[in-house]
């Protein structure tokens, strides 16, 4: 028998396990699909999702689609608005030149509204899905995060 007088050894130091990375969590704490949709608004979210997403390859892949797809639509309105002053002052055909350009910008204003919708709802729902034109180039830009 063991003598009762005699100290019992303290108990092992209780570690916690490590905490794993969980699939589908982005760096930013948010889960990937969330993450991924906010870096769906055009340029902005693209921007900051880039700089502060450093290790999932799917908001990265959805951050440079937005960055593409945002300066695209800036690149768009600088040429429009050049063309729109430049066109519109023309005696007798100014009128004509104003409307078409005028409708050119409706159409392609429901373009980027359509495709920026879709990403976000693509990225929300954990799909990948590469914007046409858009999609490419940032698979080349940035081919880790095609993954």
């Amino acid at each position: 028998m063991s003598d009762p007088a005699a100290p019992t050894p303290p108990p092992p130091p209780v570690t916690p396990p490590p905490v794993p990375v969980e699939a589908g969590h982005s760096s930013t704490g948010l889960s990937s699909n969330v993450a991924a949709a906010l870096a769906c608004v055009p340029l902005i979210g693209g921007i900051v999702f880039y700089i502060l997403e450093k290790r999932d390859p799917f908001v990265r892949f959805y951050a440079i689609q937005s960055i593409i797809l945002g300066a695209a639509w800036v690149l768009f309105l600088i040429f429009y608005s050049v063309a729109f002053a430049i066109l519109t002052p023309i005696p007798a055909i100014g009128f004509v030149f104003g409307m078409f350009l005028w409708m050119v910008r409706l159409v392609a204003g429901l373009i980027f509204l359509v495709l920026w919708i879709i990403a976000t709802i693509k990225a929300f729902t954990n799909v990948r899905w590469e914007i046409p034109y858009v999609g490419p180039i940032a698979r080349k830009q940035f081919p880790n995060a095609a993954a």
